[in-house]
């Protein structure tokens, strides 16, 4: 039995719908699924020791710091070989959003090709792949918006490669070269690089791929942030890390719907209800007492999408992300 979730206009809330997504169970129901499901799951495996990695990621700034403030052949030295490994771990993370970004748009098929609200209710094991990427971008994006070393690293990194290219010292050590660190400057430079893969990646499988209508995607994407909200709303899960991976889909489908879609997600043209999502995400409580923080979300919703200031977003909803 699903949820019957009301989807409207706005947060008017018309037109019931009842679609549940079971998170914690579900499994792929056809061989068709199950191929689908394997093909993203080798990406998606990856995702804990990114983030792993990202996490204790510490940078090289005590290194860099001694090689700017007393240059030497040793300082310098000194902190190139804290950078080299540094950087690499950062192409490791730049390498797998390529990996997003080839496997995102099978699930955008998979799931928009025909009528969203059955693929997800029949599919619901790729509706969780959906999701588990939403949860991983926002995850990713928040540990990376916590940590300067990773900018002042690979900015320090380019700017020695580049002194190095005239003098030709220590090139055969060079592996990320020119138009790769070129790539991964662009990907580091954006505050959330792994939505930006999302939003860019979807845009261009929109513009590519006739088979798929947007209006198919952004049905998709409204109903996942509806059926998230409702689900955390009411209940539907005690677990605590189930609730939070509910609210990080939310907040993503969000974001991506307020770049696909032309009046975007906060107008009242909007079938998302905006404000029960945005209410959800400032009064949520851990069943267990445990601190869950939901401010990330909320700066992702505030900074990472395009028509939250627009004249036509209301002003109540303004003022709920003051």
């Amino acid at each position: 039995m699903g949820n019957l979730v009301f989807i409207g206009a706005g947060d008017s809330r018309r037109d019931p719908v009842e679609l549940f997504l079971d998170f914690e169970n579900a499994q792929p129901q056809t061989d068709e699924e199950r191929e689908i499901y394997d093909t993203i799951a080798k990406v998606l495996d990856q995702s804990p020791t990114v983030l792993q990695k990202l996490a204790n990621y510490t940078g090289c700034e005590e290194f860099i710091r001694k090689a700017i403030t007393n240059p030497s052949s040793e300082t310098e030295d000194e902190a190139w070989n804290a950078v080299l490994p540094a950087v690499e771990q950062l192409k490791e993370f730049y390498d797998f959003s390529s990996e997003l970004e080839n496997c995102f748009p099978k699930l955008l098929t998979a799931l928009c090709q025909d009528d969203p609200k059955t693929n997800l209710e029949k599919r619901q094991a790729l509706a969780k792949q959906f999701a588990d990427v939403f949860d991983f971008v926002l995850r990713f994006d928040d540990l990376k918006m916590l940590n300067p070393a990773i900018q002042n690293d690979f900015s320090y990194y380019r700017r020695t490669l580049n002194r190095m290219k005239l003098s030709k010292k220590h090139h055969g050590e060079i592996t990320i070269k020119d138009e790769l660190a070129n790539r991964m400057s662009l990907f580091f430079a954006y505050p959330t690089p792994m939505m930006n893969v999302i939003n860019e990646t979807t845009s261009n499988f929109l513009s590519q791929n006739q088979s798929v209508p947007q209006d198919n995607l952004t049905t998709a994407l409204y109903l996942m942030a509806s059926v998230c909200e409702d689900m955390v709303t009411n209940k539907r899960f005690d677990n605590d890390a189930t609730n939070m991976f509910c609210l990080r889909c939310m907040t993503g489908a969000i974001i991506l719907y307020d770049h696909l879609d032309t009046h975007g997600a906060f107008s009242k043209k909007s079938n998302i209800p905006i404000k029960a999502c945005i209410t959800i995400l400032k009064t949520f409580k851990s069943e267990s007492g445990q601190e869950m923080s939901t401010d990330g979300l909320l700066n992702a919703l505030r900074f990472t999408t395009v028509h939250l200031n627009d004249p036509e977003t209301p002003s109540n909803i303004k003022m709920l992300l003051e």
